[in-house]
């Protein structure tokens, strides 16, 4: 099956949620990972997403993103869940 580097929600969330089962430490963690996300991705696809995705973290955390403001949308400690979450993702 050929892969694409166009990634959907559904893959976007099932990498997040592999990537809080298979840390840094995980023997073969990109062919797990590719796995778990499906459709056809590849380590190196998975690896690239993955570096890009930190690369991401660390301009918003560098203040080079400004954070949306959820302020009217999202319940209070939106900001300390996504804290939490990125966390659990291995990604602070």
């Amino acid at each position: 099956m050929a892969s694409s580097s166009v990634w959907t929600a559904k893959q976007n969330k099932k990498f997040e949620n592999a990537l809080a089962i298979y840390n840094k430490d995980t023997p073969d963690r990109w062919q797990k990972l590719a796995k778990a996300v499906g459709g056809g991705k590849t380590e190196d696809e998975v690896r690239i997403h993955y570096q890009k995705l930190v690369e991401d973290v660390k301009l918003i955390e560098e203040g080079h993103v400004p954070l949306p403001n959820y302020r009217n949308v999202a319940p209070a400690g939106g900001r300390a869940k996504e804290e939490k979450r990125m966390k659990a993702l291995n990604l602070q």
